[in-house]
């Protein structure tokens, strides 16, 4: 039997009608009744970071920051959602982001969502800082919290400026790969060129040693041939592993300058991926580690 949808705003419906709350009081109790689903590791940063991470009763596996999302329920992988895991936690709406439904699925999931009645509200993408910071402060103000949207977007701007004042000291561009999920077949999930990991490697001062433009799997040689200087292995792929030591042995990494100067680390994936209010703290600590001596 599927879980039947369960409606919450009944009570403060009922009291607010009977005029028992001053106003502020009422909005205090209406936001208390709304409950998120946020199948978006970036939403789910912004929403901790305004405060609002009370209101998430469910996350998609992705979203792994801030660490109190380990208590959170999880409802699978945004693009392999599961319908019954999200209906049954009683959301007043879903949060994703991307340009279509396309973002999220299978299709069948996201039509079952809508049958029962469940909202889902999405939100842009965000290709540049600018971008960002108009996500931030949108987010901000639906849900009342203007300043402290103001504060999150004025600390990344000071981050970034001070991302952009160590680089003008730097004299030379290391040449960085990024490892997604490790190895299959000897073949490397590699992200490409083109992207915000891409902007995250430039702004700390390197050089994306990947020769494609979108993610894709390249072999032992290709990696080989491409002789970076820096490897960073996102958290799934370096996990998997379990250690540096495991990733100098593997074919292709074995003969690049990053394997045989022991420089590759591991990178949180969504510090690369989505641009949010940590975005000048990420690029500060790529650039500790692409430049480390």
């Amino acid at each position: 039997m599927k879980p039947i949808l369960v409606l919450l705003l009944t009570v403060s419906v009922f009291f607010s009608s009977c005029g028992r709350f001053s106003n502020k009081q009422n909005e205090a109790n209406k936001n208390s009744a709304v409950r998120i689903v946020c199948v978006s590791k970036q939403l789910t940063e912004i929403l901790f970071a305004l405060g609002q991470g009370d209101k998430i009763v469910g996350i998609d596996i992705s979203s792994t920051y801030p660490p109190e999302t380990k208590n959170i329920t999880t409802v699978g992988y945004h693009r392999m959602l599961s319908a019954e895991g999200i209906i049954s936690l009683n959301p007043t709406v879903v949060y994703y982001n991307g340009g279509t439904d396309a973002s999220i699925g299978p299709e069948n999931v996201i039509k079952q969502l809508k049958e029962v009645g469940i909202p889902l509200k999405e939100y842009p993408g965000t290709p540049n800082i600018d971008s960002a910071k108009i996500l931030i402060r949108q987010i901000a103000k639906e849900f009342g919290v203007e300043k402290r949207g103001e504060e999150l977007c004025n600390k990344l701007d000071a981050d970034m400026k001070t991302a952009q004042d160590r680089l003008n000291t730097f004299t030379s561009k290391p040449k960085v790969l990024v490892i997604h999920y490790g190895r299959a077949s000897n073949n490397y999930f590699v992200m490409g060129n083109k992207g915000n990991q891409n902007s995250m490697i430039v702004w700390a001062g390197g050089v994306n040693a990947a020769d494609t433009s979108g993610f894709k799997l390249l072999s032992s040689e290709v990696i080989a041939k491409s002789q970076p200087e820096i490897i960073l292995a996102t958290d799934f792929g370096y996990d998997r592993m379990g250690s540096e030591d495991k990733f100098v042995e593997l074919p292709g990494l074995n003969l690049t300058p990053a394997a045989k100067n022991h420089k590759i680390y591991r990178i949180e994936e969504h510090d690369l991926i989505y641009l949010g209010p940590r975005t000048g703290e990420n690029v500060l600590k790529i650039m500790d580690l692409i430049h480390k001596q």
